[in-house]
């Protein structure tokens, strides 16, 4: 039986000379573009007749010129099929003219891209070491199941009783209440329900305020160096012009802000990844800054309820008279990621873009998560978690901290740090990153390295450990596998 081959080619009329030319150049565009895979059996030349009216002599020709330009195969017993090496190698126009379209892309955003393509392959195909010290994820087995459980099924019921038929892109209303008592509440952020947007986490929010804030005449954004790579991607991928300003004991160099900088972006509260704190005077230099200028900051205030000092310093946004503060804050750290919930206090100004931003991007956050935290924070369940784990990530750090000062002070300088679920340490410089990791995996245990932060040249080497998602038995045993691997080094 023929197999069934649905190729659309047109050919010229019958008795046309270049009938042959036209089918070996079809049969050949359509092997190169991948339309014909490699391992796919052709028609038998009889069938060509029926299929489209080509002679078969006229298909015996044709499937020799591929034969002998290698794209074709023939087969004992299963006729002419394509070959399985040809998508190995590429014509050398098509390699040129995709290097010279790939670089058009944002150099930043390109270098992201690549980044996460390496990363993700990794993750697929390497054996995952059994402990990591991994960043940005918060203890998953203490999140209340059970409780978001019956309050997912009393928000079903509701549902049932009244059924959402219309979403507010805008985020729940109830919702946006609640968020607007807890932030006033855990970081005397002064807002009200209608200055807030509901997001799927916090990268979303990024996405949101680069499509709406990236400017056509093309104005530097300015972000931390080193800082979140996400953040910076989100502005690259809509074009915008990157500006990398550093960043020392007391935060972001304001005095270092390109002055055509209309948007800046910084982690007040905790760096990150260094963990310091922005200074007051900073902060009132950064807000001058952009009353000046006429520019705006965004303010990631990622993981900042989980504090292991004094009173937190107050928010940019509480600070700010110019409405120039974008307040973006998550709770995949304070819950867990996979809610995809965050949101962003913007002032009024802002608001109709990005609702306008928001329902382009996907319509609306999922109403029944929505209603599921709103009832989560306004029974107060959501402080009480964190309450919680306040003391459970205090006890893990103070550990990491003893363990990391005398244990591993040969190697390590552990960076002052206040907040958070991450730490970060400099590697002394007769030690370099790549050993120190590689090393590590070696014995079982998976920290990052501190230069996929820097999107340039990095200016420090180090390492960032995470400890929300490992248990303190996990730390004891990881930092004994870590100590192995440094003695090895």
């Amino acid at each position: 039986m023929e197999p069934l081959f649905q190729l659309q080619i047109a050919l010229p009329p019958r008795g046309s000379r270049s009938i042959l030319a036209s089918l070996h150049t079809q049969l050949r565009t359509a092997i190169l573009d991948g339309r014909l895979k490699p391992g796919l059996r052709l028609p038998s030349t009889r069938a060509w007749r029926a299929l489209y009216g080509v002679s078969r002599n006229t298909a015996v020709a044709a499937y020799e010129l591929l034969l002998s330009e290698g794209y074709v195969v023939a087969q004992r017993g299963s006729g002419t099929v394509v070959a399985d090496s040809l998508h190995r190698s590429s014509k050398p126009r098509d390699v040129h003219n995709a290097a010279r379209a790939q670089r058009r892309l944002n150099p930043y955003w390109r270098a992201f891209s690549s980044r996460e393509s390496r990363e993700r392959h990794s993750v697929e195909t390497d054996a995952a070491p059994s402990l990591t010290f991994q960043i940005g994820v918060p203890d998953l087995a203490s999140f209340p199941y059970e409780l978001w459980r019956r309050l997912s099924m009393r928000t079903l019921r509701r549902f049932r009783a009244r059924p959402a038929l219309v979403a507010d892109p805008q985020g729940e209303a109830w919702l946006r209440e609640a968020i607007a008592r807890h932030v006033s509440f855990a970081r005397a952020v002064a807002c009200n329900p209608q200055d807030i947007i509901v997001t799927a986490g916090a990268q979303q929010a990024f996405d949101l305020l680069a499509r709406v804030l990236a400017r056509l005449e093309r104005a530097p954004v300015a972000l931390e160096n080193p800082g979140y790579p996400p953040l910076l991607a989100a502005f690259a991928s809509h074009g915008s012009r990157i500006a990398l300003v550093s960043v020392d004991e007391e935060g972001m160099l304001v005095e270092r802000l390109p002055r055509g900088a209309r948007v800046v972006c910084v982690t007040p509260s905790h760096q990150f990844p260094l963990g310091v704190v922005m200074s007051a005077q900073r902060r009132l230099a950064l807000l001058e800054f952009c009353r000046r200028r006429g520019a705006v900051v965004i303010e990631d205030d990622y993981d900042a309820e989980f504090r292991f000092s004094d009173r937190p310093l107050d928010a940019l946004q509480t600070l700010d008279r110019a409405e120039c503060v974008f307040y973006v804050g998550t709770f995949s750290k304070s819950l867990m990621p996979d809610l995809r919930l965050g949101y962003i206090v913007a002032p009024p100004w802002a608001l109709a873009p990005l609702v306008a931003a928001k329902r382009i991007a996907d319509g609306q956050c999922s109403v029944l998560a929505q209603s599921t935290l709103a009832l989560l924070i306004s029974e107060g369940h959501l402080a009480r978690h964190v309450r919680r784990m306040q003391r459970i990530y205090r006890a893990r750090r103070d550990l990491l901290l003893h363990e990391l000062r005398s244990r591993f002070e040969r190697w390590f300088q552990v960076l002052p740090s206040v907040a958070g679920l991450h730490l970060t340490v400099q590697l002394d410089r007769a030690y370099e990153e790549d050993r120190v990791i590689e090393s590590a995996i070696r014995q079982g245990v998976r920290v990052a390295p501190l230069r996929r932060f820097y999107p340039g040249a990095p200016t420090m080497r180090g390492l960032v450990l995470g400890y929300g998602n490992i248990d303190e038995r996990g730390i004891e045993e990881g930092l004994d596998r870590l100590h192995r691997s440094l003695l090895g080094a």
